[in-house]
């Protein structure tokens, strides 16, 4: 699978837990990894409300109601 997010990224969001730990590579790759797979699941959802609603786009509150059912 082609990755999508940034480590850089995935090292700001696990240390909102902690300003000053130290963040490995490995677990960059795995919250990577788990984002991108939820994500992606998200996204069959939120264009299953699209396509159901008769439009091409995505709207945003398809995206809501998508997260919701999850």
């Amino acid at each position: 699978m082609n990755k999508i997010l940034p480590l850089a990224a995935m090292e700001k969001i696990l240390k909102k837990g902690s300003a000053d730990i130290r963040v490995s590579e490995p677990a960059k790759e795995v919250l990577r990894e788990y984002l991108e797979e939820k994500g992606i699941e998200l996204a069959k959802v939120a264009a299953e409300f699209s396509v159901h609603a008769g439009r091409k786009t995505i709207k945003a509150e398809d995206v809501r109601l998508a997260a919701k059912k999850h």
